[in-house]
C-alpha cells in the first residue's frame, strides 16, 4: 500500500517529534522565554508512538527520522529507538542540537539509531550564543565527536542562514566539511519563529550559499537523490559534502515525500500545513488500526500543492517549528 497524494506524490518519510520542549532558545524558534509546553499527558507515550509508527509502515513509510524541540530531551529516548529499530525501518535517524549528544550516543546506537543531523548555526563560541541563547557550542563539539565514535554516520551538520548574523561562516562550515568528512546543509531562514521577526530580505538565497563556496572551494553537483537538498561534493576529492535546502527561494514541493506527526500526535502533511489531523484522539478512543490508516490515507490525499511562501496568500501555521518537530 501506498500514501499518494492527488499530485501524485508518493509519501515515504515521516517525522516524528517526541517532544516540543527544548534546552536552548535559538532566536529563529522561539523567544527567550520560551514558549508554553504541551501538558504532560497530551504528549504520545512511547507504546502510543510505536503503534502509529507501524501503521505508518503498513502504509508505506520507509524512513523515519525523530525530531523535537529537542529529543534528547525525552526521558528514556534509547526505549523508543529500540521499539522503532525492531520495525525494520530502512533509515531510523535522529535531528537534535547535540547538547545532550556526548552523554546518549553510545546508548542510541545500541538501540538501533542509524545516523544523525546535528543543528550547528554557528562555529564561533559568542556567536553560537547570541543565536541560542546558550553557551554551549562545546557541548556540541562534543556530541559529534561521540556520534563518530559509536557510528552515527553520516553526519549532517543544518545551519539555518540568516542575512546579517552567520551568513560570513559559509567558508568556515564547507571547510569543516572538508576536513571533518561531515554532510553540511545550508537551510533558508523559514518563517517558522515564535517572535515573528522573519523577513525576506533575511533569507540568504541557496543560490548565492553555493556561489560563495564554489569561489572558494570548487565544487560539483551530485546526481539528486529523494531528499530536500541539493547535495554537492568537492572537485577535488575532499571528503563530506555540501547542500542547500531552499525551502522559500525554490521550494520542492513538487517532489515532497515527507509527512509530520506532532508530540501530541496530530498528523501533518506539511510543515506549513494549516490544518491538522488528530490521531491521539483516535488512538485513545480505542480506534482500530484499519480507522486510523484510512484517517491518515485521507489527509495524504488531500495534501495542498505547496506552501506559496512569498505569496500574497500565504499563512503562517499556527504553530511554530519547535511545537510542529524541526
Amino acid at each position: 500500500m501506498a500514501l499518494v497524494d492527488g499530485f501524485g506524490r508518493v509519501a515515504t518519510d515521516l517525522r516524528i517529534s517526541v517532544t516540543d520542549r527544548c534546552n536552548l532558545r535559538c532566536t529563529y524558534c522561539m523567544p527567550a522565554e520560551g514558549l508554553p509546553w504541551i501538558a504532560r499527558d497530551d504528549v504520545l507515550t512511547f507504546d502510543e508512538i510505536d503503534r502509529l509508527a507501524a501503521i505508518f509502515v503498513d502504509l508505506g513509510v520507509r524512513t523515519i527520522r525523530l525530531t523535537g524541540g529537542e529529543p534528547l530531551a525525552r526521558r528514556d529516548i534509547a526505549q523508543l529507538v529500540a521499539m522503532l529499530s525492531a520495525r525494520g525501518i530502512d533509515d531510523l535517524s535522529m535531528t537534535t542540537n547535540g547538547t545532550k549528544l556526548a552523554d546518549h550516543a553510545d546508548d542510541l546506537a545500541r538501540a538501533g539509531l542509524q545516523r544523525v543531523n546535528v543543528s550547528v548555526d554557528s562555529l564561533l563560541r559568542h556567536r553560537f550564543a547570541e543565536m541560542t541563547r546558550r553557551d554551549a557550542l562545546d557541548r556540541v563539539l562534543d556530541g559529534l565527536r561521540a556520534a563518530e565514535r559509536a557510528g552515527l554516520r553520516p553526519i549532517k551538520l543544518n545551519c539555518v542562514v540568516i542575512r546579517g548574523t552567520n551568513d560570513d561562516e559559509i567558508v568556515d562550515f564547507a571547510q569543516l566539511a572538508r576536513t571533518s568528512g561531515y554532510d553540511v546543509r545550508f537551510i533558508e531562514f523559514m518563517p517558522l519563529d515564535a517572535d515573528e521577526t522573519w523577513r525576506a530580505d533575511r533569507v540568504v538565497p541557496s543560490k548565492d550559499v553555493i556561489a560563495t563556496i564554489d569561489r572558494a572551494f570548487p565544487i560539483t553537483a551530485r546526481t539528486r537523490r529523494h531528499e530536500p537538498a541539493s547535495v554537492f561534493t568537492f572537485a577535488d576529492g575532499a571528503p563530506g559534502t555540501v547542500g542547500v535546502i531552499s525551502s522559500v527561494t525554490e521550494p520542492f514541493c513538487a517532489s515532497c515525500d515527507r509527512l509530520r506527526l506532532t508530540a501530541d500526535g496530530q498528523f501533518r502533511t506539511c510543515l506549513f500545513a494549516l490544518d491538522e489531523t488528530d490521531l491521539r484522539t483516535m488512538l485513545r478512543r480505542g480506534a482500530r488500526n484499519d480507522e486510523i490508516a484510512a484517517a491518515i490515507t485521507s489527509a495524504v490525499s488531500n495534501k495542498w500543492a505547496g506552501h506559496s511562501i512569498g505569496a500574497d496568500e500565504f499563512r503562517r501555521p499556527a504553530r511554530t517549528m519547535s511545537a510542529i518537530g524541526g
